[in-house]
């Protein structure tokens, strides 16, 4: 069965959805800011300072100048608005929120996985990419994975983990000692020194 495209539907995270812009502006003032009012005096030709005004003026002062009227603050009594290029002001806003993401620290965990019957060949692999991990500034999630009748070798678990802490001590320390979570023993490594640049 086919579905019907509604026209008038329109995603609700759409970024030009989030501010009133021009005619949505319903209110009949409004508390004119920005660094342009300078720009917009000299335009209109009488002296516009950050105040209360009539939002038919401030839409007809936008309309002068090329500009859009967006509202920044709608909860504010008069609602707080600016004079400013829409499109360049969400370009912008994006731009900012971009730089914000990349500057926040995002930690990546990386899981090792281990028999309790594994043997040192196994061991020294395994350790070799943790120790990588590590020293790339990763989180290392090591775990034990008990299968079966495996699960009476807890003991045999807990040791490996430990020998494996053990080993990566200068590159990591453990968050808590080794704990169960099911059928898997668990332990994760933070890196002690900051991600290579």
């Amino acid at each position: 069965m086919a579905r019907r495209y509604n026209r008038n539907f329109q995603r609700k995270n759409d970024p030009k959805d989030q501010y009133r812009t021009n005619e949505q502006i319903r209110v009949p003032e409004v508390r004119l800011v920005g660094d342009n009012l300078g720009a917009l005096s000299d335009t209109v030709g009488q002296t516009i300072e950050s105040d209360i005004y009539p939002t038919r003026r401030v839409r007809e002062w936008a309309e002068r100048m090329g500009l859009d009227v967006v509202e920044i603050a709608a909860t504010a009594k008069p609602p707080v608005v600016r004079i400013i290029d829409y499109n360049k002001f969400l370009y912008e806003k994006k731009k900012k929120e971009k730089e914000i993401k990349a500057k926040a620290a995002k930690t990546v965990v990386k899981e090792i996985r281990f028999g309790p019957n594994t043997d040192d060949h196994d061991f020294e692999f395994k350790l070799r990419h943790a120790r990588g991990f590590l020293e790339d500034g990763a989180k290392v999630k090591a775990y034990v994975h008990f299968r079966g009748r495996t699960i009476v070798f807890k003991d045999r678990g807990e040791l490996l983990l430990l020998r494996f802490l053990k080993e990566l001590e200068d590159v990591g320390a453990a968050e808590a000692l080794p704990k169960m979570e099911g059928r898997r023993m668990i332990v994760i490594i933070s890196p002690k020194k900051a991600k290579k640049s």
